[in-house]
Order: C-alpha cells, then structure tokens, then sequence
C-alpha cells in the first residue's frame, strides 16, 4: 500500500474509532485503534502493515480495550499455565503477550503473515522477558506451527483468510487432543467499530464454513460488544 493510501486509510478508520470512544466515554487521545485493529493474516495486497512500530501506536492504543476486552477473553478461555497456544494474526502482539503472561509454563506461537511484524513480536518478546513467546512468520495457506497446540485462536482475522474450509480443514492436525479453536470476528450491522459490511461475516456463515471444515460449535461467550467468540472442536 502506497504511503497516500495508508494514511487516508489510517485517517478514515481514526475517525470511525474516535467517535466510538467518546461516545463511550472513554476518548483519551486521537491515537485510537482502527476499527478491525488488522489483527489478521494479511491476504490481501492491498493491506499491508509494513511499519511495525508505527502500527503498534494504533494496534495496543488503551481505547481498544474498552471493546475488545481483553481481560474477559484472557477469563473465558480459562488457559491453563502449562497450556499451548497459536495465535494466528499476531500482529504486535495484543493477544500474544497476555497469552504468554497465562501460560507461564507453556508457550505461544504468534503468527504473522507481515515479515515485520513477525520481527516486532520476536523483539517485543525478548524486551518483556517472554522466553515462552515465538514469532513466526506464516504463509498464506499455512500457520507453518512446529508442533500442535491446545488452542488456536483467531481474533479480527477469520474474514480476511482465503478459501477458509480447506484452510481450516488443514488446520485440524495443528490441534492436540481435545483441543479447541476459538474464532472472534466482527458481527454484522451498522457498528461504531469493524469493517464495512461488505467485508463482515455473520457467526451463522463461519458455523457453516467450520462445519464443512470438520468442526462442531463446543460453546458460545456472549461477553464482547461488537464482536461474536465461538469455540469449536475438531471433528474425529
């Protein structure tokens, strides 16, 4: 993405978060996050985030807190310390670190489709002393994880990946036993957060689509405001 394009789009969904902020009482800085907080793997050339460390100033602002609830995610998934964990569409790490604060006997590979965000989390690990965190750097068709996980969880990124029943399908060996994969998206509707319509994909589409892919919903959180979290298990 040029530099004009990537301004006018950090512009444009600035403004679509700063009204949401304020609105909930929360605006502190004009520095908020994007409405997805493109926390996914990029599969398209014309989302790329090449500039890590300025991304980071977008993707870890506080207001995007107040949405994603972090601390109730990090609750609902109940991760025990010793627990394995992927999270597919990394970025800088918003998920990444808390999961390995969580799992301090575990580990967790955060994946990343961007060679540069994939080097902000490698250094952002090492800097907060989080030897159980990895960065890696995935292909389009392929997390490229070393070894299964307990969890694999998608936040933000579910909409953007290509040909998603055969991606997901494959996905099924990177699970150990009784191993779940939980996918957080954007609900459909007029929101103050999220992407435009065209690109949102209702929680029934994404229940079909992982039933196709050898999945079956194992439990629903109702806890986000804009987003839906659904937990499914592999199918034998």
């Amino acid at each position: 993405m040029c530099t004009q394009r990537t301004n006018s789009f950090i512009r444009r969904w600035t403004r679509l978060m700063l009204g949401a902020a304020v609105a909930s009482g929360c605006a502190r800085t004009a520095t908020v996050p994007p409405a997805e907080t493109r926390q996914e793997p990029r599969h398209h050339e014309e989302h790329r985030f090449e500039d890590a460390d300025r991304w980071a100033k977008v993707f870890e602002s506080s207001e995007r807190d107040a949405w994603q609830k972090p601390d109730h995610v990090l609750d609902a998934l109940a991760l025990p310390p010793e627990g394995k964990v992927a999270d597919i569409g990394a970025a800088t790490g918003y998920f990444a670190i808390r999961f390995a604060r969580a799992v301090p006997q575990g580990v967790v590979y955060g994946v990343d489709i961007e060679p540069d965000m994939v080097r902000y989390l490698k250094d952002r690990a090492e800097s907060e002393g989080l030897a159980n965190l990895h960065s890696i750097l995935c292909a389009p068709d392929d997390p490229r994880l070393p070894e299964p996980v307990d969890l694999i969880f998608i936040c933000n990124t579910y909409h953007h990946i290509q040909d998603r029943p055969a991606y997901f399908a494959r996905l099924k060996r990177s699970l150990r036993p009784g191993g779940r994969l939980v996918v957080v998206d954007f609900k459909e509707g007029k929101l103050p957060v999220g992407p435009p319509p065209e690109h949102k994909l209702a929680a029934s589409t994404v229940l079909e689509e992982l039933a196709a892919a050898g999945y079956e919903l194992s439990g629903r959180d109702e806890g986000l405001p804009y987003q839906y979290c659904l937990t499914f298990r592999p199918l034998p």
